[in-house]
């Protein structure tokens, strides 16, 4: 298998490739989005910032890619109606769905079980798992529609290397590699499908301060630097691979 960490994606890897990427308006999801749109694909960007998701669309606009479509969603708010709706517009404006990345999720509180809001881990469990749960589901009869699908889910370090006081974050992350590799076995009927995970690893995001506020942040990744794996999962280049958590670094 080619390493995704050192792939390097022709100009139109992903040419007209259908890719919907959640939490799309700033940091890693924003960084893919804006290298997939570069290599062809036709990216429809979630998130629940408008102002942000528009500036990301305006920088693929700018840079010549095909021009995105912008998908405002709040997970922690958003019931069955707004995932039907969702994917009503992505029915009407494409017809099919060639890749879902889960990228959006939330840290949630760092701290001894003991001393954990109930109300914040549900938020935290939410968003994590049971969004991108649901999404896949609502998803799903899109993604049959194309030739080459891919859903990728997002990991982390913690899954490898469990630890102390990571609470709702660590639990979700397990349960969201769960869910990838159930997923990609009761797809094993569908062999053109690929269900994986990517865990990005130490990079130069929001959540990254807010995990490690005291941490050196100069020697950390832009979000920029990892797509190659991304582009790599996302992509046709990518076929064979299936149920597998991928490092991007």
């Amino acid at each position: 298998m080619t390493d995704p960490r050192s792939y390097r994606p022709s100009k139109d890897a992903l040419k007209d490739r259908v890719i919907l990427i959640t939490g799309a308006s700033d940091g890693i999801g924003k960084a893919v989005a804006i290298a997939a749109a570069a290599h062809g694909a036709q990216v429809v960007l979630h998130g629940r910032n408008v102002r942000k998701l528009e500036g990301v669309y305006d920088t693929i606009v700018a840079s010549g890619g095909p021009r995105p479509s912008i998908l405002p969603l709040d997970f922690e708010k958003a019931g069955p109606e707004e995932y039907e709706k969702l994917v009503a517009a992505l029915d009407q404006e494409f017809g099919r769905l060639d890749g879902l990345l889960h990228n959006a999720s939330m840290l949630g509180e760092r701290a001894p079980i003991e001393h954990h809001d109930v109300a914040k881990w549900m938020r935290t469990m939410h968003v994590n798992v049971n969004a991108p749960f649901i999404l896949t589901r609502s998803c799903l009869p899109l993604l049959k529609r194309s030739p080459d699908p891919v859903i990728l889910f997002t990991s982390s370090g913690v899954v490898s290397n469990p630890r102390a006081f990571w609470g709702s974050y660590l639990v979700s992350k397990w349960a969201s590699d769960g869910l990838m590799h159930m997923l990609a076995q009761e797809l094993e009927n569908q062999p053109a499908m690929r269900v994986n995970s990517i865990n990005p690893g130490g990079v130069k995001t929001n959540m990254r301060l807010q995990a490690y506020p005291a941490e050196d942040r100069s020697k950390l990744p832009e979000p920029e630097a990892i797509t190659a794996a991304y582009l790599f999962l996302l992509g046709p280049d990518s076929r064979g691979v299936q149920g597998q958590t991928i490092n991007a670094q």
